[in-house]
């Protein structure tokens, strides 16, 4: 797998990686994963209690997502990155609510944290590589830089 090649990439690829270790620990330990969330871990479950299935489909989804984000990474899949940087922000603003609201533990809150910083990670990552690749965009039109590939993205 190629290493990034901006500083965006970087920031995609350390939440994928992430996003992949924490889906495995999610369905080769759940307990684990349940108790860094800040969930209680009961000896026995009650009959109806689906718990264990919910949190093998997020694991799940959390260890593909970490492939997604690595794959956007290796081939500096740029729209992909934008992308992410607002659906992180949704994601930051829905799991603050669950906590304020008292549907998630208030240690649920550290994962809404991390989720905001990553977007504004992220969308700095953009700006900073957008910043590099100068005025001179993509087929050397003059003027703003907005949405520019810096010239190592721009051929793959």
């Amino acid at each position: 797998m190629r290493l990034p090649r901006s500083a965006a990439g970087w920031t995609i690829a350390v939440f994928g990686v992430l996003a992949l270790l924490m889906g495995a620990v999610g369905l080769v330990w759940p307990e684990v994963l349940l108790r860094l969330l800040g969930f209680e871990v009961p000896e026995t479950r009650a009959a109806g209690d689906h718990t264990g299935t919910f949190l093998t489909a997020s694991s799940m989804a959390s260890f593909n997502m970490g492939v997604y984000y690595l794959l956007a990474t290796a081939t500096e899949w740029r729209p992909f990155f934008r992308f992410t940087v607002v659906f992180r922000l949704v994601t930051f603003t829905v799991f603050s609510i669950a906590v304020l609201a008292d549907i998630a533990p208030g240690r649920f809150f550290g994962v809404a944290v991390w989720e905001g910083l990553g977007a504004v990670a992220t969308a700095v990552g953009l700006w900073w590589d957008d910043r590099r690749a100068g005025p001179a965009t993509v087929g050397g039109a003059g003027g703003s830089a907005a949405g520019a590939v810096p010239a190592a993205d721009a051929v793959h």
